[in-house]
């Protein structure tokens, strides 16, 4: 994952043995990721939803690792299912129940492609054990499933899990792009004491968490193997910047009357014009 943002970082993050008074890159999804938390007062549109992941689970066949975006990040691994992910849970953002014990916590990230490009639409199911490490098999307290909004993002409010005997705090998740195949991985705490002894245990699904909120604040980002195609899409003849088209750096449009340069390859959506994302456009 990405370890120059403020989401899911692996163990050794990327120039972080540079000397001092080099210049830090500045990575590609790092800069789309700030374009489209400048977006995120924009009114989000859902896509259809796709197969449900859980309508795949039964087929014996395990996803691919995905791989990484073009800016070097590390792939997103997959890891086992476990005894304990149940079919068609609801859709929901939030666990969270009445009378529900544990330290409140809230999940953030993107869905990427191979491109770096935001997915819309993707499944994510997630599932965990309750405060005393204990998972629901009855009923579907603890789970449930969303679909990124149309900047490629997610959020789930939930507790912290407990320890579940002989495994360190985590997370289970699947994700699921439109037609492609399932993920399924898990999500880690970083500092916990069984990190060490868990022969599961994936620093590179090791999430970014903080205390905030009144509980602790996670956040990660996944990269899927959906392919796409950075490449530009047709101008506009009279260079006007539009929803839509895929600029390339260095590509120049006018808007409200402003001439603009584009700073980072990326496809134009609603609420990413160029006075209101500075990572992605600056006044020529």
């Amino acid at each position: 994952m990405d370890g120059s943002g403020t989401h899911g970082a692996g163990t050794n993050e990327p120039g972080a043995d540079r000397e001092p008074g080099a210049p830090r890159l500045v990575r590609r999804k790092t800069v789309l990721r700030a374009a489209l938390a400048a977006a995120a007062a924009i009114p989000v549109a859902m896509a259809s939803g796709p197969a449900l992941a859980r309508a795949a689970a039964a087929s014996g066949t395990a996803p691919e690792l995905t791989p990484s975006c073009d800016d070097g990040d590390h792939p997103t691994p997959e890891q086992i299912e476990g005894p304990y992910f149940k079919p068609n849970s609801p859709q929901r953002t939030s666990l969270l129940e009445p009378g529900l014990p544990g330290t409140p916590l809230t999940v953030t990230g993107y869905v990427f492609g191979r491109a770096c490009l935001p997915l819309t639409g993707v499944l994510l199911d997630f599932w965990q054990a309750d405060d005393n490490g204990a998972y629901d098999n009855t009923g579907f307290r603890l789970r449930g499933h969303q679909f990124t909004d149309s900047r490629g993002s997610f959020t789930l409010t939930t507790i912290v899990p407990g320890l579940y005997p002989g495994r360190t705090r985590h997370l289970h998740v699947k994700l699921q792009a439109p037609g492609r195949p399932v993920l399924t991985t898990q999500l880690y705490f970083p500092n916990e004491p069984r990190n060490n002894t868990d022969t599961i245990f994936d620093p590179r699904l090791l999430m970014t968490v903080r205390d905030g909120g009144g509980g602790r604040e996670a956040a990660f980002d996944f990269v899927l193997d959906v392919p796409q195609d950075p490449s530009p899409g047709p101008t506009p003849p009279d260079g006007t910047w539009a929803v839509g088209v895929a600029y390339r750096a260095g590509d120049r449009v006018t808007y409200a009357g402003r001439a603009y340069v584009c700073l980072q390859p990326h496809t134009a959506q609603p609420g990413w014009e160029p006075p209101v994302v500075p990572a992605l456009w600056r006044a020529a």
